[in-house]
């Protein structure tokens, strides 16, 4: 569990199945990730996801993503874990849209990139985001992520970002030297 200033990174559990299925069931939502709306019934998705979590693969890392009070508000996964060439892909979705545009795709972004960067080798992170959604790319780059290019899928043109553990080592440098410089207030 990784516990931040407005969220809390858990393990995915089982009761977390039916916001998931209601998430992927969502068009709006399905879009912005640029995904097909989940067609399985609940009963086999339910299954499928049970199955996931009993065996969970080395080269994903799934966290749910609870506000301070518990609540389940979506997910965030790396994922693709190269350890040769030392990256992963980053992804993640604030299903609940009470929580949008308040700060906790940031937090939980920040708090999940200091986790990789502290407990594991890993030099890169990268991601890619829909190139209209302004949205997650704004969110992006407040976390540090700088642009590289663009890429067609067959659902899109996609945004490609990244941030490199030095980078991130600079961020940390310079955030620790403001918050022990000296104030103006007397």
């Amino acid at each position: 569990m990784l516990k931040s200033r407005k969220v809390i990174l858990r393990e995915k559990r089982l009761e977390d199945a039916a916001n998931d299925y209601a998430w992927r069931c969502d068009e709006e939502l399905a879009h912005l990730d640029a995904a097909p709306v989940q067609k399985l019934l609940f009963t086999d998705f339910l299954a499928d996801y049970a199955d996931e979590l009993r065996y969970p693969s080395r080269r994903r890392y799934r966290f749910a993503v609870d506000d301070l009070e518990g609540k389940h508000i979506g997910n965030l996964m790396y994922y693709d874990i190269d350890e040769g060439k030392g990256e992963a892909e980053l992804g993640i979705m604030i299903g609940d849209r009470d929580y949008w545009d308040q700060g906790y795709g940031t937090d939980a972004i920040i708090t999940v990139l200091h986790h990789i960067f502290t407990t594991t080798a890993l030099k890169r992170i990268y991601l890619h985001t829909l190139n209209w959604n302004l949205r997650a790319q704004r969110c992006f780059e407040k976390c540090g992520f700088v642009t590289r290019g663009q890429k067609k899928r067959h659902n899109g043109t996609f945004v490609i970002m990244e941030m490199h553990r030095s980078a991130w080592e600079e961020g940390e440098r310079e955030a620790r030297s403001k918050s022990n410089a000296p104030s103006d207030v007397a």
